[in-house]
């Protein structure tokens, strides 16, 4: 899963943070790793992505339907995005190719 948020200059570095706790979906079955990433850029609107790698698209369906993840969205129902979001997009996609140095 890849989760591209674009905000405002100045606020990436916070976006960065907010994924930079332990959470939850790390303790979940299948879940393999995230990272985060921010473009490089100088100056204007930042970018960041946010890539979560699960074992399989069954553990991924697994944690959409937790009780977990439905409450973390329950609680934010109805709040109002920051002002500094510009714009917030996720994507699905299965691995074609994979290759390490071994």
């Amino acid at each position: 899963m890849l989760k591209r948020i674009v905000v405002e200059e100045g606020y990436g570095d916070q976006v960065v943070g907010n994924f930079q706790s332990k959470t939850i979906i790390q303790e979940q079955p299948g879940f393999l790793d995230m990272s985060v990433m921010k473009k490089k850029q100088r100056r204007g609107d930042e970018e960041v992505l946010v890539m979560i790698r699960w074992e399989s698209e069954e553990a991924w369906k697994a944690w959409e339907k937790s009780d977990a993840h439905i409450a973390g969205h329950r609680a934010n129902r109805g709040k109002e995005a920051p002002s500094y979001m510009i714009n917030r997009s996720q994507d699905v996609y299965t691995v074609a190719d994979y290759r390490t140095t071994q």
